[in-house]
């Protein structure tokens, strides 16, 4: 028997040397899971394992700097501002003046060259202004006398009314109050003149910036396209379609905005001079105007107007009279909310109510009764520039887009044509 297992009817196998062993399977490595990639933030090394921050307190971090670092400009151009008092105020009252007469001057653009109709637009302003001016003072002058007996007669009346019930005041209250305010008066009478004084001044200073209002309103009426196209010219070519699309924007609201307010103010004016007449309540030409002036202040400037009115109206009237002006601050605040506002502002300012209050009372706060003024407005056009610009774009987006899929849409019913010319052409170059 061979040693190596070979004999009949089996195959040799290959001889092994004595001793040795069968060879082991190699044995497979093991297989590791492989460590997590360590994220590198931008610009920096690797932060160690007991120092990494969670990515929603980064991402809170990096919007609080900005946020901050916003918040800090907005207050300093609020401060530059404040510095530039009367320039601000005075191109605010041009930009008025260019959207009240805008319309006027482009309608007589088509029958007069544009500096006649400037011209023209501004001596008619001028002249209807005079006009309630004159009127007003005039209605005064005419009343004075007798609406100091009135008055006269009215405090007694007002006097003997708070004498009974339910107040049972001493007799005399009035006319002790009276007395209490003329010593007072006599008291300050320095001080009252300081005040008159640093009043006289700031008069002069409305005066400048009236008249710088006017002489920019000339140049924004006569060539304002212009203008705003050159200061387009001075921005990177970049910015240029951002500033084409918010420009036109914020114009649009800030002089629907404008136009709308004089409309609702003369309204409200019509409807509680109509009141002041049937109840027969003194100075009704100059509570119009009072009215209408403070209805330029939204939420807050009519009901104080209205409560003017209810005094002079308690005064000269009685107390029935006043109780029936001081329903008139709920009647006409009902009628310019739900009817006027919607139908006159609502096509160019579409802001919340609350957020209107908020803007009144912050710029009350920051600047005062002119803060208050232009509050709506500023964040009216902030609104509408922030609306267009987001808005816009998805809309330039979607444009583009059918753009590029109308060559594809449209191609094999445009290319038909020409492919029909071609085998035309090359027919005939065959023949």
């Amino acid at each position: 028997m061979d040693v190596n297992g070979a004999g009949p009817g089996r195959p040799g196998r290959h001889p092994r040397p004595l001793g040795s062993r069968r060879p082991r399977a190699a044995l497979r490595p093991a297989r590791v899971a492989p460590r997590p990639a360590r994220v590198v933030p931008r610009g920096g090394r690797p932060a160690p394992a007991g120092e990494r921050v969670p990515a929603g307190l980064r991402t809170a971090a990096g919007y609080a700097w900005r946020l901050g670092l916003l918040g800090v400009v907005a207050y300093l151009f609020v401060g530059v501002l404040g510095e530039l008092q009367l320039p601000v105020i005075a191109l605010f009252l041009a930009l008025v003046i260019t959207s009240v007469l805008r319309p006027l001057v482009d309608l007589l653009d088509r029958v007069l060259p544009r500096s006649l109709a400037v011209l023209f637009a501004f001596l008619l302003a001028i002249v209807v202004v005079a006009g309630v001016l004159a009127l007003v003072g005039t209605n005064v002058a005419d009343e004075w006398n007798r609406l100091s007996s009135e008055l006269t007669g009215g405090l007694g009346r007002i006097d003997h009314w708070l004498a009974k019930a339910p107040f049972h005041l001493r007799p005399g209250t009035v006319a002790d109050l009276r007395a209490k305010i003329g010593d007072w008066i006599s008291a300050h009478r320095s001080a009252l003149l300081s005040t008159a004084l640093s009043g006289a001044s700031r008069a002069v200073e409305l005066v400048t910036g009236l008249a710088l209002a006017v002489f920019c309103s000339v140049f924004f009426l006569h060539s304002g396209d212009r203008m705003w196209s050159w200061a387009q010219r001075q921005f990177p070519a970049g910015a240029r379609p951002v500033l084409g699309r918010a420009g036109p924007a914020a114009w649009h609201t800030f002089a629907g905005y404008t136009r709308g307010v004089l409309i609702v103010a003369a309204t409200n004016a019509v409807l509680v001079g109509i009141a002041l007449a049937l109840l027969r309540v003194p100075l009704v030409l100059p509570l119009i105007v009072l009215e209408f002036v403070a209805t330029l202040i939204p939420l807050i400037g009519s009901p104080i107007a209205l409560a003017i009115a209810a005094l002079v109206a308690l005064a000269a009237r009685g107390p029935v009279v006043a109780l029936l002006v001081l329903a008139l601050i709920v009647i006409i605040g009902q009628i310019e909310g739900h009817l006027l506002h919607p139908l006159v502002l609502g096509w160019s300012v579409r802001i919340h109510p609350v957020a209107i209050a908020l803007s009144v009372t912050g710029g009350a706060v920051l600047a005062g009764v002119l803060g208050a003024l232009v509050a709506v407005p500023v964040v009216s056009v902030a609104w509408a520039v922030i609306t267009e610009l987001r808005d816009g774009g998805r809309d330039d987006a979607k444009r583009d887009g059918a753009e590029r899929d109308a060559p594809e849409r449209d191609g094999p019913e445009r290319d038909g044509p020409e492919r029909e010319g071609r085998k035309q052409r090359g027919s005939a170059g065959d023949g």
